[in-house]
């Protein structure tokens, strides 16, 4: 399990869209946070399960009081909401002044993200929504503890060119420099476009030709049909099959296949970082219960 993070480089290409929609199809057990600086959307467009609207004091608001104190990754989920769908939700900032509140907090909640797949409780992957991350937006701090960083883009020639120099920007930032094809390194860069069904595969092939010739480190993972219709279904202001729509069939597959490359790899990580947790436990609770060959040990060196 990971901490996936999304983002765009300009603009509104559809983040959020896109992080709800691979979330409500995601394999696993997932959580919704909306990492935004400049402030979450969801409490506007969507309502909490008991038919209501979501409370805005309850999410990355309440949880930066938290996170001062330390911030244990099960601690998360006090502060979720869950959808009327049953998505678990994470609700975002109301306003970018209140970023200030989680200033040198976001290492923080970047390492909570990413432990949460290690809970013997209550394990999940995260899905952070980080909004644009032109600038020096605070929530880049996010990134070095994610397994992905996906950039989401549309298919204009001006969006395609700002995400090839923002993928090599954040390749220079996170990986310490440029990266040809067989040296990808962690976090993963990847690339979501956002286009018409009948051009995407096409298009996907070429922007990714274009990512490897500029060795920006980073890869097309897949394509989200641009379906304003699916969208307004998923954010609720329209009626119809969700499950069937452009938007829910592509990110499914998005999704699907995130997992077929990547799965593995996160669920050993898991595993090794569970292990070496369960080792650590042992030798504290084995000091704990032979006391006197911890003091000659240490008499033996003097």
């Amino acid at each position: 399990m990971a901490l996936i993070a999304l983002a765009a480089d300009k603009g509104s290409p559809g983040v959020t869209t896109a992080a709800v929609a691979l979330s409500a199809v995601w394999p696993r057990r997932v959580l919704l946070a909306e990492a935004d600086p400049a402030g979450g959307d969801l409490v506007y467009r969507s309502a909490a399960a008991h038919g209501g609207p979501l409370d805005p004091n309850t999410g990355m608001l309440s949880i930066a009081a938290t996170a001062r104190r330390g911030l244990a990754p099960d601690q998360l989920w006090d502060h979720v909401q869950p959808l009327s769908g049953g998505l678990e939700v994470l609700v975002g900032l109301g306003i970018s002044e209140q970023a200030a509140g989680l200033a040198g907090l976001w290492p923080t909640l970047g390492h909570a993200f990413s432990s949460l797949a290690d809970s013997p409780h209550a394990a999940a992957d995260v899905i952070a929504d980080c909004g644009r991350i032109s600038g020096d937006t605070p929530a880049v701090e996010l990134f070095p503890h994610a397994s992905l960083v996906l950039l989401v883009s549309r298919t204009e020639p001006e969006a395609l060119a700002r995400v090839r120099d923002r993928a090599a920007a954040l390749a220079g930032k996170l990986h310490g420099g440029p990266r040809g094809a067989a040296t990808l390194a962690n976090p993963v860069i990847g690339v979501v476009l956002i286009a018409d069904t009948g051009t995407a595969g096409k298009l996907a092939s070429q922007v990714n030709d274009m990512l490897v010739h500029a060795q920006t480190g980073a890869r097309v993972v897949g394509t989200i049909a641009d379906d304003p219709a699916g969208a307004d279904q998923l954010a609720g202001r329209r009626r119809g099959r969700l499950d069937k729509s452009l938007l829910i069939r592509s990110a499914r597959k998005v999704a699907a296949d995130l997992y077929q490359q990547y799965g593995a790899a996160w669920a050993a990580s898991a595993q090794a970082n569970q292990a070496h947790q369960a080792q650590q436990a042992q030798h504290v609770q084995h000091q704990h219960q032979h006391p006197g060959q911890m003091q000659g040990h240490a008499g033996a060196g003097t």
